[in-house]
């Protein structure tokens, strides 16, 4: 069994150190480096290519979410997850918008930690159940921030968005970019997470609004 490579960042070394027991009590991941800053963090997911990256969010410096708008920029296949003592909606849709795929609480039960990850990392959940209710929640009464920047986007991403909005398919935005349909898979999947749509559909109407389009 491939085991999924993680690398943790946090600035307490009593933190990281936890988090390292509790995940070598699982055969499903290998944990491949630490760090203590943000800085580190993204160095490091550059050098080491994790499956997976466990990101505090209050760190000195490079915060956690700054350090993931980062990693997601130059390394857009890598998953994030943000670890939080708090369960601040704000944060939340912050971390979203940076690109991470998750957010999990530091008072969890181990249990649910290791659950939660195997789960994402075989993509069958985005979202921490406390936190999708947290956001249907948001969803139901309207009280959701305003329509997400397209700042809020790499430059590929919009580059993307706008062949999606002529209609253009994966297969034919990978040819026009000399990249693989998998990539422009996983550009998709960070699109709608970001931006908070469903569907193709969405996104070109997105990219209309926003004059996000070729000619």
């Amino acid at each position: 069994m491939n085991k999924h490579r993680v690398v943790i960042v946090d600035d307490h070394v009593l933190a990281r150190t936890a988090i390292r027991s509790m995940l070598d009590e699982d055969d499903s991941f290998q944990i491949v480096g630490e760090a203590e800053n943000g800085e580190e963090g993204v160095k490091l997911c550059q050098e080491l290519q994790p499956d997976v990256v466990l990101m505090d969010i209050n760190m000195p410096g490079c915060n956690g979410l700054e350090a993931t708008r980062r990693i997601k920029q130059l390394e857009p296949h890598i998953k994030v997850v943000i670890l939080s003592v708090s369960d601040d909606v704000a944060d939340l849709f912050t971390a979203i918008q940076f690109g991470a795929q998750g957010y999990l609480l530091k008072n969890m039960n181990p249990t649910d930690w290791l659950s939660y990850l195997r789960a994402l990392l075989e993509e069958k959940s985005d979202i921490s159940r406390e936190m999708a209710n947290k956001l249907f929640y948001k969803f139901r009464t309207g009280q959701l921030p305003d329509e997400p920047d397209p700042s809020v986007l790499t430059p590929r991403e919009t580059e993307i968005l706008a062949y999606v909005a002529k209609g253009e398919t994966n297969k034919q935005i990978a040819q026009r970019l000399v990249i693989t349909e998998h990539t422009v898979k996983n550009h998709m999947k960070n699109l709608l997470e970001k931006l908070y749509l469903d569907n193709r559909v969405q996104l070109a109407a997105y990219a209309l609004r926003h004059g996000l389009t070729t000619e």
